[in-house]
């Protein structure tokens, strides 16, 4: 396969796009990432090493019967008309309340807290560079959780609420959508994570000054199913699913990375996009 192909399916199925998704390997130890510059310097490996063709699926065909519980993700309209993400102080006064009722509402949860946003643009890829609310695309496989990281991410926000939050189930979800224009360069690509066997997620730690992270990073298997929404526009958004603590077998974790769309038009407008990361409480 090449890396910027397109490609399409017989007549009446969803079209696909062919690139190239960076994957990580657990051949040679642990795989890490230093936000600071350490005395001492644990031998970490980086993620994303292994890239591999894969085919991404246009999504739209089967947009209404996605759910956050089975695929780990799902679309819905977002109306509220926000446009003043330059300025943060507004984004979580007047845009996280959105944020906040579009979870409620897809999700039934009971109460939901938001607890940072990003806004993706191109820019640097060396995280050191980047400032906590503006950051790069990112091109790597990962997930943003992890079955360690997701309850202790509670205890930071929550303080002496954790324990009996953490009694019963909780779930966090990303709400992902455009800014001002339609996406037209480095979609966000989705994989389906009943595609996606527990053996695939690996460790990726996060270490800063004052605290040790981690998230997943996801091991290359042809059964990856990864799928997306070309030309999604700003009155829609994203449910993705990052961590939930019920091992009934509903989605629990959903791989997740920009990538390279061959179909993206030679004018295209520089992707713009902004996440707002929630936990809802259920």
């Amino acid at each position: 396969m090449t890396e910027t192909q397109g490609t399409a399916t017989a007549a009446g199925e969803a079209a696909t796009v062919e690139t190239v998704m960076n994957y990580s390997s657990e051949d040679g130890g642990p795989i890490g990432y230093y936000f600071y510059e350490p005395e001492v310097r644990e031998n970490f490996r980086p993620a994303g090493q292994d890239r591999r063709s894969v085919l991404v699926e246009d999504a739209w065909p089967q947009a209404d019967r996605l759910s956050a519980d089975v695929e780990g993700f799902e679309i819905h309209p977002f109306e509220g008309g926000f446009d003043a993400f330059e300025n943060d102080e507004t984004v979580r006064a007047a845009f996280y309340p959105q944020a906040v009722d579009f979870v409620k509402r897809h999700t039934g949860a009971r109460q939901v807290v938001v607890f940072d946003h990003t806004l993706r643009r191109k820019r640097s890829q060396d995280i050191r560079t980047q400032t906590e609310v503006q950051r790069p695309v990112v091109f790597l496989a990962h997930c943003d959780f992890t079955p360690r990281s997701g309850p202790q991410r509670v205890r930071d926000i929550m303080g002496g609420e954790a324990d009996a939050l953490l009694a019963r189930r909780v779930a966090f979800y990303n709400v992902w959508k455009p800014l001002y224009d339609p996406v037209e360069e480095f979609p966000l690509g989705l994989c389906d994570a009943r595609s996606v066997p527990d053996e695939d997620f690996l460790v990726m730690h996060l270490k800063y000054r004052d605290r040790d992270g981690e998230i997943y990073t996801l091991r290359h298997s042809p059964g990856h199913r990864w799928r997306y929404f070309p030309g999604m526009a700003p009155d829609q958004a994203l449910l993705l699913k990052t961590y939930d603590s019920e091992t009934d077998g509903r989605a629990r974790f959903m791989g997740h990375s920009a990538f390279d769309d061959p179909n993206s038009p030679p004018d295209r407008k520089p992707r713009q996009s902004i996440e707002i990361r929630t936990m809802a409480f259920f």
